[in-house]
């Protein structure tokens, strides 16, 4: 079967959100619609997508800053929509890693063509995202959603999965807690929410790790935590 090329469209305005995802359904990609920008990375964390159209002025944040935490995270090429024309405005975009910028009013062929543009070069310039990381007994995989320790299924819940990802993605670098937040929520850390230091604590217990000393997911004082990547047999 041919691959879909998957679209997330944010936009808030329902008339045009609708208009450009019955166009590029008929043009042959998959297309997922969000109205809202703090739901884009939260969205990301379950679907996969090829690229992302991303209007400026949205509720719940600002298209700038939603751009500018995709790209702490993912490689996907961004298009930003805006009916506002000033050159700072696209300064700023592709300062924070904007593709492309189209204005508003949106011409069809335009739209595609940029878009077709984007995800060729994507295409072209990206290595082979890894899927899975070993380290040891312990392995990881993001396309089958597996833990693996010592020739074992370790049984995590989706946000315990994510969070073990993202250190594993980062072995033996810190993790702040802001970085692990906002691939958990979307948000970074308020310094009150204690939901991830009782996620570690979790998955140290299911990763068979000394709470009283651990050494495979450490702690570091101040900064965040470490997944050792040489401690795992």
């Amino acid at each position: 079967m041919e691959h879909k090329p998957q679209i997330l469209l944010v936009e808030d305005d329902a008339s045009l959100a609708c208009w450009i995802k019955e166009f590029l359904l008929q043009k042959g990609f998959a297309v997922h619609h969000i109205s809202r920008g703090d739901l884009v990375l939260p969205f990301l964390q379950r679907q996969t997508v090829d690229a992302v159209l991303l209007d400026l002025m949205l509720p719940g944040m600002h298209g700038l800053e939603v751009c500018r935490q995709l790209k702490r995270h993912y490689s996907m090429p961004v298009l930003m929509l805006t009916a506002q024309n000033e050159e700072v405005d696209e300064i700023v975009g592709f300062e924070v890693g904007a593709q492309d910028y189209l204005s508003k009013p949106i011409r069809p062929r335009i739209l595609l063509a940029r878009l077709q543009a984007a995800l060729r070069q994507a295409t072209h310039a990206t290595t082979t995202t890894p899927t899975q990381y070993a380290y040891g007994q312990f392995s990881i995989n993001s396309a089958t959603r597996q833990v693996i320790l010592a020739g074992a299924d370790i049984t995590l819940t989706s946000s315990e999965f994510a969070l073990l990802w993202h250190l594993a993605e980062h072995a033996g670098q810190v993790c702040s807690r802001d970085s692990m937040f906002l691939a958990l929520k979307g948000r970074e850390h308020d310094g009150l929410d204690r939901r991830l230091d009782v996620m570690i604590s979790v998955l140290r217990r299911k990763l068979q790790d000394d709470a009283r000393d651990p050494k495979r997911i450490k702690t570091v004082w101040g900064r965040g935590y470490l997944l050792a990547p040489e401690q795992w047999g």
